[in-house]
């Protein structure tokens, strides 16, 4: 039954207070190449999914045809029933018969400047003898694997080992504490673990291999640990359960037949990162999986045989799952890995390695860019940027002034960007541009990827054609999660309740625009009850970031005994900007020029630093902790735990 239209401004909607009025049209040059020409595939893909998603699954070598495309018993879908096919196969061997063999797989950089070449044929032969080096450790179909590593090849070619034998591997960040590692490993029941003695990181060595031991003194599945040498770091190594790759791999054969695998059977867990509460084993299956990430890789980043495809995510998490590892490599595409951070020896490095590797493509967070930013335009114009043709954003919402500031000083102003919507929980690029056809905003996504059926709710579930509300998916998509791991019944709750079970909640807030272009607010638990307003931080942030001297803000909610909720703004400033009084009420009168004065932050607080975790995420829940003065939560994640500390006394003396 059809949705009825929903005009209302109430509460049940989020108030829209930010227009963004610029557009960008892909230029002719980029259009002419393009891999999507034709705006019809959105038609095409709406009037039958079905027949959309099966003709995107040819492209990927089964080992046996799927019976029926998709099962759909809400809020389970089963996706090419019947169909058996392997990952790795399709990301390795199906390239070893054509000119891809001998083309780079992987070219990886380490921080301190270490340099590798994997080609496919290398690729596959390092992935088959890890999967023996598996096998002969009593890994069989169904087994977790996990996997706590730095950025290393060896991190792919243990994922793509365990997809080979029909493993689960669940990866645990690199940055993680201890504590984090055990919940998972005793969560998924992993009976291997494979580590790294060490990794870097700004120039310090990460113990990586001291961390495991910690954990592994309550994990009781743990039978074997594998541990890569990757700096030679000094490591106790326990007789009879520890073991080197490098020894563990001498002699192993170069041949390992691939499992073949269901389409609905289990290619990953991966939990999410929030550090409160039980963590979530996010389960994949491989077929609707490997489709979607396929996909989407090849139409979203227009990609060519000839491209140098950089996506700036540790493999840790989920957009190096999709766009790291199994979309890129399931197209032949050679992928750059680069270990350490965007501002080691220097805040050129980035920009360094686009030079020198003549990336193409270029794939970043909003909070990155957001640093190099405030960093300054010298540091990109130090370099020669110009084999950029196409730039991307994942993450978060993005300003628009940090998406134009991107256009102009790393795109030169002539490639197109991709600002794309997703989750760990999509498992794929659910709303973005396609680049040869869609005109742009800075800020939005646009439109939902041809064969995805999203709409913006109000809390009734009454369709929102022009205004705020809560973000829905409302069909089916392949690469969507399977289920929470051993937890069946918090996967229908969490997710498919809000409205009924045929609709997917993923607690985002969006609105949209006349045109039909989508705009993510956030996350609704960062939606603030202000006066009667129900405000989006992200609007807000993107009104601070708006102005000349600020780099990145953060915006949280604080009691206030008349308004319900007060703002509290964290803003760090672009580099030589001096803070001052006047400066504060300067940015107060620009946020209510910009949306108004129900916008108003109560406070304004500089600091150098926000609090992230090392893969960028403003750690909101620890501002408002500050901002209310309460005692500040799990700090384990954050990339500097002295940044939120020094900024806590800051508040306090403010």
């Amino acid at each position: 039954m059809p949705r009825k239209t929903s005009k209302s401004t109430s509460q049940s909607s989020i108030d829209v207070l930010l227009r963004e009025e610029r557009i960008f049209r892909p230029n002719a040059a980029f259009r002419r190449q393009a891999s999507v020409k034709d705006a019809s595939i959105y038609g095409k893909a709406a009037r039958d999914p079905e027949a959309f998603w099966a003709s995107c699954a040819r492209d990927l070598v089964w080992l046996r045809p799927w019976k029926k495309v998709l099962v759909w018993r809400p809020p389970h879908a089963r996706w090419f029933v019947g169909g058996k096919l392997n990952a790795s196969v399709n990301c390795l061997d199906r390239h070893l018969g054509t000119a891809v063999r001998n083309k780079a797989a992987i070219l990886w950089e380490g921080e301190p400047g270490e340099e590798r070449t994997l080609t496919y044929a290398q690729l596959f032969r390092e992935t088959c003898r890890f999967a023996n080096v598996l096998k002969d450790l009593g890994v069989r179909k169904g087994d977790r694997v996990t996997l706590y590593m730095p950025l290393v090849p060896e991190l792919a070619i243990a994922m793509l080992a365990c997809a080979r034998i029909g493993a689960a591997h669940s990866v645990v960040f690199g940055g993680f504490s201890a504590e984090s590692l055990k919940e998972r490993i005793n969560d998924a029941k992993a009976t291997v673990l494979v580590t790294a003695d060490g990794g870097f990181r700004r120039g310090v060595e990460v113990p990586l291999k001291k961390f495991a031991d910690e954990a592994l003194r309550g994990t009781p599945s743990i039978r074997h640990v594998v541990v890569v040498r990757r700096g030679n770091f000094p490591v106790q190594m326990t007789e009879g359960r520890d073991r080197f790759w490098h020894d563990l791999m001498r002699d192993r054969s170069a041949e390992c037949p691939p499992e073949p695998m269901d389409s609905e059977d289990m290619l990953y867990i991966l939990y999410t990162s929030g550090t409160t509460g039980k963590p979530k084993g996010i389960v994949h299956a491989t077929g609707g999986y490997m489709v979607g990430v396929h996909t989407t890789t090849r139409l979203v980043f227009d990609l060519k045989p000839e491209d140098v495809y950089w996506c700036t995510a540790d493999i840790g998490w989920v957009t190096g799952h999709s766009y790291v590892v199994y979309g890129p490599l399931s197209n032949g595409a050679t992928v750059l890995m680069y270990e350490g951070a965007p501002d080691w020896p220097d805040r050129g490095r980035f920009w360094q390695i686009c030079d020198k590797y003549r990336v193409t493509i270029f794939y970043t967070a909003p909070t990155a860019i957001r640093s190099f930013m405030r960093w300054g335009i010298e540091w990109p114009e130090k370099h020669d940027l110009t084999s950029l043709r196409l730039l991307g954003t994942v993450g978060e919402p993005i300003n628009p002034e940090a998406w134009v500031w991107y256009r102009n000083f790393v795109g030169g102003g002539r490639c197109p960007i991709v600002d794309t919507w997703w989750q760990t929980e999509t498992g794929m690029i659910m709303i973005t541009p396609l680049p040869g056809i869609t005109a742009t905003k800075p800020g939005s996504a646009t439109h939902p990827f041809p064969g995805v059926s999203a709409e913006v709710l109000d809390e009734k579930g009454r369709v929102v054609k022009d205004g705020g509300g809560y973000l829905a998916i409302t069909r089916p998509w392949p690469a969507m999660l399977q289920t929470i791991y051993g937890d069946p019944e918090r996967y229908a709750t969490q997710y498919w309740s809000k409205w009924d079970a045929k609709t997917y909640f993923p607690g985002d807030g969006a609105r949209r625009d006349r045109q039909g272009y989508f705009w993510l607010l956030g996350r609704v638990d960062d939606v603030l009850n202000v006066a009667g307003h129900r405000i989006g931080t992200m609007e807000v942030e993107s009104a601070l970031v708006d102005h000349p001297s600020v780099a990145e803000a953060a915006v949280v909610g604080k009691a206030h005994d008349l308004k319900g909720q007060a703002l509290a703004a964290f803003v760090t400033l672009k580099e030589g900007i001096v803070t001052n009084g006047d400066l504060v009420d300067e940015l107060k009168s620009h946020v209510v020029r910009k949306i108004g004065a129900l916008a108003r932050p109560d406070d304004i607080v500089f600091t150098a630093e926000l609090p992230k975790t090392r893969s960028g995420k403003i750690m909101r829940r620890l501002l408002k902790d500050i901002a209310e003065g309460r005692a500040l939560g799990d700090t384990t994640t954050l990339a500097d735990p002295a940044v939120i500390q020094a900024l806590k006394q800051r508040y306090q003396e403010d």
